[in-house]
């Protein structure tokens, strides 16, 4: 484990049988209020990115915009913001996915990016990919192209970062919880 993805990892909490028994939740919340590992947090995806052409970061509703937004600045990049359905004021492009028990809605303005954009995706973890498929989808109907899609978190117990990769997206995650 890199430098980066130990201090991070550590400073998640998990907390167990929430919302509902049986799930592990890994509560970001600790990491933000963590001056250090927040810190080092921004410089993990920074470090990775800085140097490539990228054009804008893409966030996805909501803690992805906490990452996304300090990303963007770093990057010098436009930050664009995928909203759940009924957020966005202007013309906008919908997606729908799949949800365990059901289907929900990410929509994107129309303008949001222009044809050729190099894009980061970015939100908070990774579970089963369907939040971030979908937003994937909105970016590529726009024209964009997707340079990674990234996530402090993969729980690749759940497969969303391999339903990415199928979808040839490269997927980048701070750390993982995996069998955990």
């Amino acid at each position: 484990m890199d430098y980066f993805a130990e201090t991070i990892k550590n400073a998640i909490r998990t907390v167990p049988d929430w919302p509902k028994p049986g799930v592990q939740f890994r509560d970001i919340t600790t990491v933000l209020q963590d001056r250090t590992a927040f810190r080092k947090l921004i410089d993990a995806f920074v470090h990775r990115y800085h140097g490539h052409q990228i054009d804008a970061v893409a966030a996805v509703d909501a803690r992805g915009f906490i990452i996304g937004s300090a990303l963007a600045y770093e990057l010098n990049a436009s930050l664009v913001l995928i909203r759940k359905k009924g957020k966005l004021p202007f013309d906008t492009l919908v997606e729908d996915y799949e949800l365990e028990y059901g289907t929900a809605s990410v929509e994107l303005h129309k303008d949001a990016f222009k044809p050729g954009d190099n894009v980061v995706l970015v939100d908070d973890l990774i579970a089963t990919g369907g939040t971030m498929l979908a937003a994937a989808r909105l970016i590529r109907r726009i024209g964009a192209e997707i340079y990674e899609v990234s996530a402090m978190i993969d729980l690749p117990d759940l497969g969303g970062s391999e339903k990415l990769r199928a979808e040839n997206l490269k997927v980048y995650t701070v750390c993982s919880f995996e069998g955990d």
